[in-house]
């Protein structure tokens, strides 16, 4: 009879187990071949499990199976737990199979065709299921203690880190593995949180140029090109900074387990925890809906953050004269009439302008320019002298690396060192520094250099000058992003207006300024400016 023969495994661990796929292939052949059965195809499943039928393989045998004629007349496995493991699927599986006369059956489990060996393979199943569950479960319980003691249960390690073995054994005589910095792929990950955090060139860049820009330096993901999916991944997850968390997700449905499920292990930092926080606020700001698009949309200077001064409503457009005259109007009266707010209309043009010069004023007045410039050039100093220190070490190591590779050639070259396997060892030792390194290096130099020599009194006096005419004079658009930067709220009454914010936006604002004079597109995401 032609036959087809499925042989499955679900981890790599059952090959030590005499469960290979050639050990099975094998029998099942052997098997075959002994009963005078011709196969006429193998169903190959690796590293998939039997408790459902989402297997690539098993999806096309099955579908193999049900054609009009089927192309083979028996499955033949291994046990009938290569098969499926839950009773109720298997014996769904079994009748739709032998309405189109196609029969499984297991070498290692003889059973008859009739309603007894059918029940007998039912109770078969029935166990075969119960003891794949408590085997999931203690498995399970094993691996959530061995990541309470600190150990890594996984086969392949996070970017950044590798597994070594420890001299401690579980309980199948394997070595325990815990996980520890790899200095060369640790080094990309400060870079990645280095140019998300301080940009390159004075400029801020996203997630998609820290790929092209890696990916331009000849760094790799193990081998493989940047993604911008991968630079979000290394930017999010906590165990950079040291906090790696166990039982997050069910092996079953892919689903996130609750928090109160998931064991931390403790591993390692690359980042601290201050920086990676730092990280987080500043994706959080960058995320779209964190910012008003409808704000930044209108035609209103200040739609999103002018609020009513008498009852805390927005203050929206409204029109009159057929839309030749605009105002701002409490949506409370709007909506609900003067009972509900007694405040007035506003003129819109008239009160843009009024906010936009006060806020010149005050923003860019030249005191504050002076104190923001004299912060700024303390800051640098500070941070040139530091980095200066840093890159003389980098560069007095890179020295020494050079030093110690002419001496090992020369030990070659001497006759001196004959271990080829050393030799080699020694060799890539020292290249993985000098590349960690250099990308060190490479940072220091993409940094921005900045001008601090002193600024005279009338120069304080022109740029606080220039930034007032720019802001007052700058086309809608532009005005209003500045706007938003800068403030959080205005509050406004019949004649007086209360204008809220940080100072923080202010110094990136000012920081923005280009060299030609003009303004730049602020992003509008940047709030919490005030006095």
């Amino acid at each position: 009879m032609n036959v087809a023969i499925y042989a499955r495994v679900s981890t790599t661990r059952q090959a030590d187990n005499d469960l290979s796929i050639p050990d099975q292939l094998r029998q099942l052949n052997e098997w075959c071949k002994a009963n005078g059965h011709l196969v006429v195809h193998e169903y190959i499943e690796p590293g998939a499990s039997a408790t459902d039928d989402k297997r690539p393989i098993f999806q096309q045998l099955i579908h193999d199976a049900e054609q009009k004629p089927p192309a083979f007349e028996a499955i033949i496995i291994h046990s009938l737990s290569r098969f499926f493991r839950d009773v109720v699927q298997f014996g769904v599986f079994e009748r739709n199979l032998k309405k189109n006369k196609v029969n499984v059956i297991s070498i290692t489990q003889i059973t008859s065709d009739d309603a007894a060996g059918e029940m007998m393979r039912r109770i078969m199943s029935t166990f075969d299921e119960y003891n794949s569950k408590e085997n999931s479960k203690h498995t399970s319980r094993a691996m959530c203690e061995n990541a309470r003691q600190g150990y890594f249960n996984g086969s392949k390690a996070p970017f950044g880190y590798r597994s070594i073995s420890t001299v401690t054994e579980g309980s199948r005589g394997r070595k325990k593995k815990k996980l520890q910095i790899n200095e060369s792929e640790s080094d990309v990950v400060k870079l990645i949180y280095e140019l998300y955090q301080n940009g390159e060139n004075g400029k801020s860049v996203g997630v998609k140029q820290i790929a092209v820009h890696l990916n331009a330096l000849g760094l790799r993901m193990r081998g493989d090109l940047w993604r911008r999916q991968k630079i979000q991944s290394i930017l999010s997850d906590s165990l950079y900074m040291g906090e790696y968390y166990f039982n997050v997700l069910s092996s079953k449905t892919g689903e996130k387990r609750p928090p109160s499920e998931w064991i931390k292990t403790d591993i390692p930092q690359i980042i601290n925890p201050l920086q990676f926080e730092q990280i987080r606020l500043k994706r959080e700001s960058r995320k779209p809906s964190n910012s008003n698009p409808r704000a930044l949309s209108s035609p209103c200077l200040l739609t999103g953050i002018l609020k009513c001064g008498h009852c805390g409503a927005s203050l929206t457009l409204a029109t009159g004269k057929g839309g030749r005259y605009r105002y701002y109007k409490c949506t409370n009266r709007r909506n609900k009439g003067n009972i509900a707010c007694i405040s007035k209309n506003l003129p819109m043009e008239k009160v843009d302008k009024i906010i936009l010069n006060s806020l010149a004023e005050r923003a860019f007045s030249a005191d504050r320019i002076q104190s923001l410039i004299s912060e700024f050039r303390s800051n640098q100093q500070t941070k040139q002298g530091k980095t200066q220190q840093q890159h003389n070490l980098i560069q007095r190591e890179l020295d020494q690396l050079d030093i110690r590779q002419r001496r090992l050639f020369d030990a070659v070259e001497n006759g001196t060192f004959d271990s080829d396997d050393l030799l080699r060892e020694r060799t890539q030792e020292i290249k993985t520094r000098r590349d960690a390194l250099k990308i060190e290096l490479a940072n220091f130099s993409r940094q921005p250099k900045f001008d601090l020599s002193p600024l005279r009194a009338s120069q304080i006096e022109k740029v606080s000058n220039l930034l007032k005419a720019k802001l007052i004079n700058a086309d809608k658009d532009v005005a209003r992003s500045y706007v938003h930067l800068l403030v959080d709220e205005i509050k406004v009454t019949d004649n007086l207006a209360m204008i809220q914010g940080n100072v923080k936006a202010l110094i990136a604002a000012t920081a923005s300024e280009s060299k030609n004079g003009h303004l730049k597109q602020v992003p509008s995401s940047i709030s919490n400016w005030g006095g």
